[in-house]
């Protein structure tokens, strides 16, 4: 009796919420927010659409005093001083006022107290007479540092507030930190709006998009359950980046596309530049192969695994090799691994399986030990199997009382009562054959 196992294709978890998470990157405020060189102010207040008032002397002498206490790594008595500045702040114009709160961002954000640092900004634009290229840039870090602080609707506040002042073109990283936004608040048709400008304004420069762009346009596509745009995507990261995730990912969304050939070329291909290095990468593979009809090649790179130590050495994957060998027609191969499947199991399962295979390869009495063992540990989801192994066992080892007494049990089960009937009419005849002949030969 020989049983064929069900092979069914493991499919592959693309994404999870903490890889997209961390694929994300967002813009160093520190990097963005506009810079302060305090000497350059004073001498050249902009005036562009209001009239700018200038930065007195004595303003500009007492800012100057904090900042360098901050520079110096003082950050108490640099704020301590901006406070005595503050008090005095009913005599100071627009611009004073705006130069110290934008001093007090500085610090806070250095400080990596946030919302100190996003009111304090908050601060600077609310004064109506400053240079525009000033609340312009200080609106964007607004909007980018209300991003760290994963406040996402302030986000959106700050980039519309942005845009009604902004009168140059639109940069990348204005696209960028609108599709974060809207990613994270799970509006994914306009945040793809938005990376896909980025890329193809990328695309249209003649440049390759940045890695984490085409990331977070794969996650937006993926949580649209739009996969053939995923498919494009990965296809680009492949070709662009040539990393083993995004082969790997590549090859599970072929197979959730239903594009069977394509994943085995691509997993194959991984694996044969040695991206495939993951237990759940080689058991992709191994799935990949056994879905794929090269069951040889599925026990073998499983087999590979375990001896390597990077699959663990448990009756669940030594069963997988033990039935990749089976359909691939290697029966003899297949039995020291459902051996070691049964010894480390405290199921009898696989030691049915085992008593099975022993009958197709003619090992009748490991066939009824085996049998016996299953039967003896129990938690069998066909026990009938158990049975019937066993009276094949023992009809061949011309144990025919042993063999009838195993297909009664059998018979027992209605998922093998008509095999075990015919069984022990055919038996009963045998034995009676057996002994006439017996008889006549004394």
């Amino acid at each position: 009796m020989k049983l064929n196992p069900t092979t069914k294709i493991l499919k592959v978890t693309l994404f999870c919420t903490a890889a997209v998470s961390t694929s994300i990157v967002t813009p160093s405020a520190l990097n963005m927010l506009p810079g302060v060189n305090l000497a350059s102010v004073y001498a050249e207040p902009e005036q562009k659409t209001k009239r700018v008032p200038a930065l007195r002397e004595k303003v500009y002498s007492q800012l100057a005093r904090a900042q360098k206490l901050a520079d110096d790594g003082d950050t108490k008595a640099g704020l301590e001083a901006l406070d005595s500045i503050k008090d005095r702040a009913s005599s100071m114009n627009s611009y004073e006022v705006a130069m110290m709160y934008n001093f007090y961002g500085f610090i806070y954000y250095n400080e990596n107290d946030l919302p100190k640092a996003i009111a304090s900004f908050e601060k600077v634009v609310a004064e109506e007479a400053i240079p525009e290229s000033l609340r312009l840039s200080t609106t964007f870090s607004l909007a980018q540092l209300a991003m760290a602080n994963s406040d996402y609707t302030k986000v959106i506040a700050f980039l519309d507030d942005w845009d009604t002042i902004n009168t140059k073109p639109k940069t990348e990283a204005y696209y960028l930190l609108r599709a974060q936004t809207f990613y994270q608040l799970k509006d994914y048709e306009k945040g793809l709006e938005y990376i896909s400008q980025v890329i193809a304004l990328s695309d249209s420069e003649g440049k390759a998009p940045k890695e984490n762009w085409l990331v977070l346009q794969r996650a937006m596509y993926y949580s649209l359950n739009q996969t053939d745009k995923v498919v494009e995507v990965l296809e680009r990261l492949v070709k662009l980046y040539n990393k083993p995730e995004y082969w790997v990912q590549l090859s599970g969304m072929y197979g959730e596309t239903g594009q069977e050939k394509q994943q085995l070329a691509v997993i194959e291909a991984a694996y044969q530049q040695g991206y495939l290095t993951s237990k759940s990468d080689l058991r992709q593979l191994a799935q990949v192969y056994l879905y794929n009809g090269l069951a040889f090649k599925a026990a073998v790179v499983m087999s590979d695994a375990i001896e390597k130590g990077i699959a663990e050495q448990n009756a669940k994957n030594y069963a997988f090799v033990a039935e990749a060998m089976i359909q691939a027609k290697e029966d003899e191969k297949s039995i020291k691994y459902f051996v070691k499947a049964a010894d480390l199991s405290p199921s009898g399962k696989y030691d049915q399986r085992l008593a099975e295979v022993y009958v197709n390869t003619e090992q009748y009495e490991e066939a009824a030990d085996s049998a016996r063992k299953a039967l003896n540990k129990g938690s069998l989801d066909f026990e009938s199997n158990a049975f019937v192994a066993l009276g094949m066992a023992q009809y061949n080892l011309q144990n025919f009382d042993a063999s009838i007494l195993a297909f009664e049990q059998a018979e027992k089960h209605k998922k093998s009562q008509r095999l075990a009937q015919q069984w022990i009419k055919y038996v009963k005849r045998e034995k009676v054959h057996a002994e006439t002949l017996r008889t006549a030969l004394l």
